[in-house]
């Protein structure tokens, strides 16, 4: 009971002596939360205005939106006073990585991937170790002060390289598609291997103590173990899938599976990194017969903007926090940091090109006898794979889950440095090597590579003979005239023809009917919009319609 003691006399407070000896403390206690709120719905703002320009940029100028979030990044870094974004760095890897990671393996195709998997194997194990230990003598040679074990996060952390900007160029530019299927599958595996390394190099961190020996089993034990449990997950969601038949169901367990995959291989404490890929390859296989064609236009837009955000979260969380980095940094010279930072990013740039040209010519018994017709890389396009070298949203992901403190209280040893050297190394090999890319490409004169147009050319052609027999046999059955599946017939030839190859010549009269068709539909669109503000038509009809045309435009 709380009293009030006057004059050595002790009595119980009245209701007004309470109210005002508790005013001071409820006006310093109310306004905790409201500015919490508040500075987090300004910040989400922020992000979103951020994501949406940076976006904007990098479609209007016509290059890698990874490129446009890092200067963004940078940009936002330099703003005095910028508020800091609450977040607990230990959910940043299982917030953002499962998704994008996931994504990544139901788009990488199985068949490809197979037959270029010694390629992939040597950049993204044997590449990710040997950056990761040349990066880490580099740093311990420049900054004696930092332990093994920290020089060797950052080794592990800047280790993998993202193919996101890479393909992203090489996709427009039409070269051979087993370079494309190289780089996303290295960028796909060499993940898993970095953040395994990268755990491991952590947990030395935090104990003090680093055995190679058991360091290797447990990378083993944890690849192994992560493989099998998202290959387990992998068939079961295909099963879970088959019996959903809701696409809206159908998208959220989806978006579930990366998520659950992940969570569930790091509770067993095996990779849950190789366990999301593992399981989107699985899912990826079987997904063109279990997955309905509404599911699938959903999941795309979904699973677009879900991984925009993420990226753009990220780079924005890592520009945010630049500034305090900086602060913290200030006993460095800012010369001596980039001195640093373009060392580091050096020896990332030429451990790959050592490492891809001489492991590119090994003997073909290295291969065993898994793929002795795999095809062999030029030179011209072995220098392509090296400049590849692009860093971005896991590394930044990685850098910014790093533990703040030790187990016995102490700061993470060169945290703020490690973070600092990582932007620096993604800015360098984005902008650097991300905009020298295509000009590069066009120099050393790769060759196009029109195999899937003619790909495209006959599953097109087989599909609509398919169709025209399964129509001509529906209409026996059915003892109707022939003549009435003529109009169907001439519909599915125009399908075949709307749908050519893109990047084969086109004559002049179908370059003409494609624009013929874009007016037409562009026709449409706007008496359909003048009917429904004229409210002569509803919503539900206006959408069912504007939906058909933009199926019919994205044909286009």
């Amino acid at each position: 009971m709380l009293t009030v003691e006057t004059a050595g006399v002790k009595r119980k407070p009245s209701k007004s002596m309470l109210r005002r000896e508790m005013a001071p403390l409820e006006s310093r206690l109310r306004p905790e939360r409201p500015p919490s709120a508040v500075l987090l719905l300004e910040l989400v703002l922020l992000l979103m205005i951020c994501a949406v320009a940076l976006g904007w940029l990098a479609r209007h100028f016509k290059f890698p939106y990874p490129i446009a979030l890092v200067v963004g990044g940078a940009l936002l870094g330099m703003i005095p006073n910028l508020p800091q974004f609450p977040f607990d760095p230990q959910l940043i890897l299982v917030v953002v990585l499962p998704p994008i990671l996931y994504q990544a393996a139901l788009l990488t195709s199985w068949s490809d991937f197979k037959a270029n998997i010694r390629p992939i194997s040597l950049l993204a194990i044997g590449l990710v170790i040997a950056t990761t230990l040349a990066v880490g003598a580099a740093l311990k040679l420049m900054v004696p002060s930092v332990p093994w074990a920290a020089a060797f996060v950052l080794g592990a952390i800047i280790s993998p390289p993202d193919a996101v900007a890479a393909t992203t160029i090489l996709s427009r530019l039409n070269i051979p598609r087993h370079l494309v299927t190289i780089l996303e599958g290295e960028s796909l595996v060499n993940d898993a291997s970095g953040l395994v390394i990268y755990k491991l190099a952590i947990v030395a961190v935090l104990t003090g103590a680093f055995s190679f020996g058991e360091a290797a089993g447990q990378f083993a034990l944890v690849s192994v173990g992560g493989v099998l449990i998202g290959i387990l997950m992998g068939f079961v969601f295909v099963e879970v899938h088959k019996r959903l038949g809701d696409p809206f169901i159908e998208v959220i367990t989806a978006l579930a599976i990366p998520y659950v995959g992940y969570v569930a291989a790091e509770s067993l404490h095996v990779s849950g990194v190789l366990a999301v890929v593992a399981a989107g390859l699985v899912r990826g296989r079987y997904a063109p017969e279990i997955v309905s064609a509404e599911m699938r236009i959903m999941a795309r837009s979904v699973w677009n903007v879900l991984v925009f955000m993420l990226n753009s979260l990220i780079f924005i969380l890592i520009g945010i926090q630049l500034s305090d980095v900086m602060d913290t940094l200030g006993r460095y010279p800012l010369a001596q940091l980039m001195l640093m930072g373009a060392a580091i990013t050096l020896v990332a740039v030429v451990v790959r090109f050592a490492w891809v040209y001489p492991v590119a010519y090994l003997p073909r018994w290295l291969a065993g006898n898994l793929r002795k017709d795999a095809p062999r890389l030029r030179r011209r396009e072995l220098g392509i794979i090296s400049w590849c070298g692009m860093r971005g949203i896991v590394s930044l992901a990685a850098a910014l889950a790093l533990p703040t403190t030790l187990p016995d209280g102490q700061a993470f040893p060169a945290r703020d440095l490690i973070i600092f050297l990582t932007f620096f190394v993604i800015a360098a090999t984005l902008i650097g090597q991300g905009l020298t890319l295509s000009p590069l490409i066009r120099k050393l004169r790769v060759g196009s590579d029109w195999s899937m147009a003619e790909e495209q050319r006959l599953v097109r052609g087989a599909m609509s003979a398919a169709a025209i027999a399964a129509v001509d046999a529906h209409l026996a059955r059915s003892g109707a005239p022939a003549d009435w599946g003529a109009p169907l017939r001439a519909e599915i030839a125009e399908r075949v023809a709307l749908a050519a190859p893109e990047g084969l010549e086109q004559t002049p009269r179908d370059a003409l009917l494609g624009e013929l068709r874009r007016v037409a539909i562009e026709a449409e669109r706007r008496e359909l919009i003048r009917l429904w503000r004229e409210n002569k038509i509803g919503d539900e009809v206006m959408r069912h319609q504007e939906e058909l045309l933009d199926y019919q435009e994205a044909q286009l």
